[in-house]
């Protein structure tokens, strides 16, 4: 079972490039930038108060940083409704499986009573198999040559 953990675990490293290392220094990261983002804030305050008075300072800084939010939360709902519509897509895609037609499942049980069950089950198990498998190699191999060809035409 680590077998295939430790396989899941280097293709989502593969894939995303995200180690422990990289969370590290990617938190470190956004710890720095929000600490000079404060400074940066705090000095427009002082800016801002010596040019006009304090309260004036703190109602453009807000105001600022209120039409920023909003703009960020539009921007936010956008994304979010674009993934829905994606995901969406994306099962009703896979959803259309030639297995689930009713003309197949017809044809399906016909040949279960005409060869039996028990014959079948582990002829149907092999074919699962052999089908994921065909899958996994072939689906793999036409994602490296459509990466090979776009890299090309940039």
């Amino acid at each position: 079972m680590s077998g295939w953990l430790r396989y899941l675990q280097l293709t989502a490293k593969s894939k995303t490039g995200v180690s422990s290392s990289v969370i590290v220094w990617g938190v470190l990261a956004l710890l720095f930038a929000a600490v000079t983002f404060g400074f940066l804030v705090f000095a427009a305050f002082i800016y801002l108060a010596d040019r006009y008075d304090p309260l004036t300072a703190a109602l453009v800084l807000g105001g600022f940083f209120l039409l920023f939010t909003i703009i960020a939360l539009i921007c936010c709902l956008l994304c979010q409704r674009r993934t829905v519509e994606r995901a969406k897509l994306a099962l009703a895609e896979r959803s259309q499986s030639p297995w689930l037609d009713p003309k197949m499942l017809g044809i399906g049980l016909q040949v279960g009573r005409a060869v039996g069950w028990r014959k079948l089950v582990p002829l149907a198990a092999a074919a699962i198999l052999a089908v994921g498998l065909t899958r996994e190699w072939f689906g793999n191999g036409g994602a490296r040559a459509d990466d090979g060809e776009s890299g090309d035409e940039s």
